[in-house]
């Protein structure tokens, strides 16, 4: 199964703990990262991903698959900026939410568009749209995600 993971770009160290322990478990349970490839939650979620033998897929903005962290295995060049979000969650079966600006809400967005499952851990909380599930850590929101 692929799983989107969808976050911030700047990340706290905290953030990235989370992102990386998202990625430990979904390469553990043998499902494939589908992220927007650069840095901040995107590298943690692939380097954790990577650690536990777990493939990943990075779908950049840019024209450059040069551009993608070390941990992705297949990069995407799009050349889109911004309107690749639509992209990283369309490529996933199941969306995980983490702590984002306006480009992880836009995805979030698309993904509830499209008709994914999308579990939020410590994401935007959006009462007013249905369709985020929460999650209070790591593996609850993985089970959350691949559970459909």
């Amino acid at each position: 199964m692929r799983v989107s993971v969808i976050g911030g770009g700047t990340i706290t160290d905290e953030q990235r703990e989370r992102a990386m322990a998202v990625g430990r478990e979904l390469g553990r349970r043998n499902h494939t990262v589908v992220c927007g490839g650069r840095g901040g939650t995107m590298e943690a979620v692939c380097e954790g991903a990577k650690a536990e033998g777990g493939e990943t897929i990075g779908i950049l903005p840019s024209s450059q698959r040069s551009e993608a962290n070390p941990y992705v295995d297949v990069a995407i060049a799009t050349g889109l900026g911004h309107a690749r979000n639509a992209m990283v969650p369309l490529n996933g079966d199941a969306v995980i939410a983490l702590t984002g600006g306006p480009g992880t809400l836009t995805e979030i967005g698309f993904a509830l568009i499209y008709g994914r499952p999308v579990v939020g851990l410590e994401t935007h909380d959006v009462p007013e749209i249905e369709g985020v599930e929460t999650a209070a850590r790591a593996i609850d929101a993985v089970e959350r995600a691949v559970s459909d």
